[in-house]
């Protein structure tokens, strides 16, 4: 019966990485071998992909340009919702409610609907082609996530421990950061990792708003085709180098996902 129980798993998990396994097996093949041998493993085994992807600078700089502007997406969001986060979660005020599913409602719109007004404001301003301008495009998806999120594991605190910060003499920068933030450290590494996700893998935006010094790796990979047609090999190599900062971030915050999931705020 023991052995039973782990069977539907098993295969779950090799169902899971099949497409992972074969992104791996495609990208140490060449364009050729993919299209007209159909193989579990590279016949003829090559780095030639991965070999372009670290030597070619319009590729490289594809994965610089993505993380720079999802660690600036990523501070940023963060550092607005704690403090929209805690007044939520601590204060009572006319309309609170309302704002709040107000600020949500952000969160529910696609981002093809602010393609085009974030592109004339951004080249306007002489933005456009910049980091700062796709992390700042990416906020307004991420801060009402990272408010409705943080509210959660705010409102699990309870108040008594502001009040008896406050009595103990501590004043509200030194309570909310040294006391209070440490408490709900959970939560902040739970919000980064959504955040650092929703800016590694959006396209759109991200596409709309750079033309070639902060081109993303996702844009870059859309423009694969030669004069032989799509290479393949290199698309998949790509693709296989975009999944380690995700994973990485994940197992560093697997902890907090999972305290997450049992708040019932994830």
């Amino acid at each position: 019966m023991k052995k039973i129980k782990w069977v539907v798993p098993t295969f779950y998990i090799i169902f899971l990485m099949l497409p992972i396994y074969w992104l791996l097996n495609m990208s140490f093949k060449s364009t050729t071998e993919i299209i007209n041998v159909y193989s579990l493993w590279p016949q003829d085994f090559t780095l030639d992909n991965y070999r372009t992807i670290f030597t070619d600078s319009t590729w490289y700089m594809g994965y610089v340009n993505s993380i720079t502007y999802t660690v600036f997406n990523t501070i940023i969001s963060v550092s607005a919702a704690l403090p929209a986060a805690y007044a939520f979660s601590r204060y009572k005020f006319l309309g609170d409610k309302h704002l709040f599913f107000w600020l949500l409602t952000n969160r529910m719109a696609p981002p093809a609907v602010f393609a085009l007004p974030f592109f004339q404001f951004y080249s306007s301003v002489n933005l456009f082609d910049t980091h700062i301008a796709i992390a700042l495009s990416h906020c307004l998806f991420n801060i009402p996530l990272a408010v409705w999120i943080l509210e959660g594991f705010m409102s699990a605190v309870p108040k008594e421990l502001d009040e008896t910060a406050y009595v103990d003499g501590y004043s509200f920068p030194k309570f909310f950061f040294k006391i209070f933030i440490p408490t709900i450290a959970a939560g902040i590494g739970i919000t980064m990792f959504f955040c650092f996700m929703f800016s590694w893998v959006e396209l759109l935006l991200a596409k709309t708003l750079t033309a070639t010094i902060a081109k993303p790796i996702a844009a870059i990979m859309t423009r694969t085709s030669s004069t032989s047609g799509y290479e393949l090999g290199l698309l998949a190599a790509a693709g296989s180098l975009t999944i380690i900062p995700g994973a990485v971030v994940i197992y560093f915050v697997r902890n907090y996902i999972a305290k997450g999931f049992a708040m019932g705020r994830v």
